[in-house]
């Protein structure tokens, strides 16, 4: 007789199957999730295609820097380089960080995200509007 409590995988599963013990449902068990992530993921990808591709051109062109007028131009060549570097990266992690949230949210994680997600670009736009206009 031995004095370990039995760990193994097979009778966790028995006793939160027969004792009502909740189980955790992964994104592995769900193909669909993963399908709809990945989805997601490529239509953040096309949405972002152009400023990314934007931001590259920002950072690999040296010349750019004379666009933003006086803005810019107290920044150094190296700071205004790694900023547009940076950027370039943050867009390009933002499919994947799309997709994994989809995978990983519940539904009402979801609707959570998508609400502040729309009052962002409702912010986006009015501000827009005031400055530019």
């Amino acid at each position: 007789m031995s004095s370990r409590p039995n760990t193994s995988k097979s009778s966790q599963y028995h006793k939160n199957a027969q004792g009502g013990g909740s189980t955790q449902h992964t994104a592995l068990e769900d193909g669909r999730r993963g399908g709809w992530g990945a989805f997601a993921g490529l239509i953040t990808f096309v949405l972002i295609a152009f400023p990314l591709s934007a931001t590259i051109a920002f950072a690999t062109n040296p010349q750019t820097q004379k666009l933003f007028g006086s803005h810019l131009a107290d920044a150094s060549q190296f700071g205004y380089r790694a900023f547009w570097w940076l950027l370039s990266l943050a867009l390009l992690a933002l499919p994947f960080l799309v997709g994994y949230g989809l995978i990983h949210l519940g539904s009402r994680g979801i609707k959570i995200a998508g609400a502040v997600i729309a009052l962002f670009v409702i912010a986006v736009v009015i501000l827009g509007q005031l400055f530019v206009y």
